[in-house]
């Protein structure tokens, strides 16, 4: 919901998704024939060693390209291997998507299974990476920075999405065993869940100290729940682990609880689909599940120009493959009819000074964005706040130019990390 001033000088408020105190199942969507599954590392250089095309593999097997390679995917389907190929990300990040021809009789691989009867941080990190989630567990195990306090993300940070919400609602008990077991792997004792003022209730029980936060837009942001929860300022260039807060969203941690409870890796997402008239739809569908075979179960039909995203309105990503998978991090699949879609311009600023009045973080937008257009990063970054952004997107929704203010600013920082990593990889 939009929340806007008659007089047009007070900034919008958008209100996050509510979802109904009584909740339907979530519809179960299986993909047809083949998954997808995307590899960390990339195979085009270096012929997989570990897996080959016509291997066969279980269902929650860990698959990885190389011996003695530390990352890794499971298996989300019984199958065999039919392709292994380079597959080109945002930002020219690539991974190796490995495609598996899914089989008519399922078979679950028990490598995992020895372990569930005692946790430990190491076979987390064995197993548990690319659960549904994606727990950060990698975080927890990084001792130059040390973790304090884990918050648990019961609700969505963009809007539209009611996929956290659900998860909270839902798999309550997945997620009161997900910290006791964080509890024991870890020396942090200091949990926190975060949801809506409107459904605060009942969760007393789970092992965590349990907070609201406003149900306006970008409330539910880490460096928001930082401020407004936690009562932490994120200094600028600095994050929340380097602050000693660690996010987990509810789905990471009922995921840890349900692999250790079950025996079994988890393999299934919860995702919220929007589709072009608005409606919104939660599902469960197989990690790895072509986005062609969700949207053919609901008659969703993309023609030319029609936009696809993953993620929410605000901060979500294009995605611009029928055949690119649900990965384990996929939220939400917005889908855009091209008369809905919204194109950026060339068009110069005008200086009206929306964007300046909509930053949460109080940066001089206007001013920051000539610096960007121009590609001067470090100095958008010592003079204009470029590292104090919280990634909330709003500037880019109120800009009267159409100026996509919040890719720039994604492709800077982008930019100036990687020129930091180069110039720390040469000493």
């Amino acid at each position: 919901m939009l929340k806007k001033s008659f007089f047009g000088l007070v900034i919008p408020q958008f209100e996050y998704e509510r979802l109904p105190a009584i909740l339907p199942e979530a519809e179960k969507v299986a993909a047809s024939k083949t998954i997808s599954l995307f590899h960390e590392k990339n195979s085009d250089q270096n012929p997989p060693t570990s897996i080959q095309i016509g291997d066969e593999v279980n269902t929650g097997q860990k698959i990885s390209l190389f011996a003695d390679d530390p990352t890794y995917v499971i298996a989300s389907a019984s199958g065999t291997v039919s392709a292994i190929s380079p597959h080109t990300a945002d930002f020219g990040k690539t991974y190796a998507a490995i495609t598996i021809d899914i089989a008519e009789t399922e078979t679950f691989d028990d490598q995992f299974k020895t372990h569930t009867q005692s946790p430990t941080l190491e076979n987390a990190l064995e197993y548990l990476a690319s659960a549904p989630g994606c727990p950060p567990l990698q975080t927890l195990a990084d001792s130059e920075k040390p973790i304090k306090a884990i918050v648990i993300s019961g609700v969505d940070s963009d809007l539209l999405t009611g996929t956290r919400q659900y998860i909270t609602s839902t798999q309550l008990n997945d997620i009161k065993d997900g910290i006791q077991i964080l509890k024991n792997i870890t020396d942090i004792d200091r949990f926190i869940l975060v949801t809506g003022r409107d459904t605060i209730q009942g969760y007393g029980h789970i092992g965590a100290d349990v907070k609201s936060i406003d149900t306006t837009y970008p409330a539910a942001l880490p460096p928001m729940i930082m401020k407004n929860v936690l009562g932490e300022i994120i200094p600028a260039g600095k994050t929340c682990e380097e602050m000693g807060v660690c996010f987990m969203s509810a789905e990471a941690v009922a995921s840890i609880g349900r692999a250790y409870t079950g025996g079994q890796l988890p393999v299934h997402k919860i995702l919220t689909l929007i589709t072009k008239d608005g409606n919104q739809r939660l599902i469960e569908t197989t990690i790895g599940t072509p986005i062609k075979d969700i949207l053919s179960a609901y008659g969703v039909v993309i023609n030319e120009e029609d936009r696809i995203v993953f993620g929410g309105p605000m901060t979500g990503s294009a995605v611009y493959s029928l055949d690119q998978p649900v990965l384990p991090d996929t939220d939400a699949i917005l889908v855009l009819d091209r008369a809905q879609a919204a194109y950026s311009s060339d068009y110069p600023c005008i200086n009206c000074g929306d964007c300046v009045r909509t930053c949460p973080a109080q940066i001089a937008v206007n001013m920051l964005v000539r610096f960007l257009e121009a590609g001067q990063y470090e100095e958008a970054a010592d003079n204009y706040d470029l590292n104090s952004c919280i990634d909330c997107g709003l500037c880019s929704y109120v800009c009267v130019s159409k100026i996509p203010i919040f890719q720039y600013i994604r492709l800077a920082k982008y930019e100036l990390d990687r020129a930091k990593t180069a110039e720390a990889t040469d000493v």
